[in-house]
């Protein structure tokens, strides 16, 4: 009976990647602060390092943003520095360039933790793709999310905690299921924003 629930398990897992991917939630990334290392989910990878084999490895360095538009780069890294010593909301949207040379746009929403003294010890969150809607124009950050949002935005929040509490010592299913809700709320809140 065990291996009946595994695999529905599984089984809805994958209808839920693929529906959370056709909504344009694309990927999830984990920044340890302490360490100088970042680690990403598949869709991650492939999207910010162009290469998905570096999925659930730590990346420090270049490569760990080697597909982010040079010309966004430095923006980029300067917002994430700025977000790490404030802690709090992360958000920003960007291009990336996918291994075919095309451009994609992705908003990155995640939140940074600090110590009791103010440092960074940890970023993550989740990657939506945007590209169907951008028609142009400069990048934005937004520092709140719209009212009518809130609550999908703390419990985005809530979740990215949970994931980050649990670390890699959880049990396989406890993981997984964090995993499901947080892709959810990525899901729930791509929608609100009418991506």
């Amino acid at each position: 009976m065990r291996i009946n629930a595994i695999d529905g398990f599984t089984e809805d897992m994958e209808r839920l990647r693929g529906a959370l991917e056709a909504s344009c939630v694309v990927g999830t990334w984990d920044w340890d602060h302490t360490r100088g290392v970042v680690s990403y989910d598949a869709g991650a990878a492939r999207l910010l390092t162009g290469d998905p084999d570096l999925a659930e490895r730590e990346i420090t360095g270049v490569s760990a943003a080697a597909a982010i538009h040079p010309e966004d780069r430095e923006w980029l890294a300067e917002h994430m520095r700025k977000a790490a010593s404030v802690g709090g909301l992360v958000l920003s949207e960007y291009r990336v360039i996918a291994p075919d040379g095309s451009v994609c746009w992705l908003l990155s929403r995640g939140r940074t933790y600090q110590d009791h003294f103010g440092r960074p010890l940890r970023s993550c969150g989740i990657l939506i793709d945007i590209t169907e809607m951008r028609n142009g124009g400069e990048r934005y950050v937004m520092g709140s999310a719209p009212q009518a949002e809130a609550l999908l935005d703390r419990a985005a929040d809530l979740a990215i905690t949970l994931k980050q509490t649990l670390g890699s010592g959880a049990p396989a299913e406890v993981q997984a299921a964090a995993t499901t809700l947080l892709y959810s709320l990525g899901y729930a809140i791509a929608r609100a924003k009418g991506r």
